[in-house]
């Protein structure tokens, strides 16, 4: 998948170092949902890549 901006690359580092899973399993052992994908779109909207 093609990169559409700063989140999507912030998105893909967290997944490779694993930063992804521990947030997941935190965010369900405390059942408060964690926002990631929410937050991903916003910086994806606040800085986009130029095509």
């Amino acid at each position: 998948m093609k990169s559409r901006g700063l989140g999507d690359d912030i998105a893909k580092f967290t997944k490779a170092t694993g930063i992804k899973k521990m947030v997941d399993t935190m965010s369900k052992g405390l059942n408060i949902p964690c926002g990631c994908e929410a937050r991903q779109g916003a910086l994806n909207k606040l800085f986009p890549y130029k095509k």
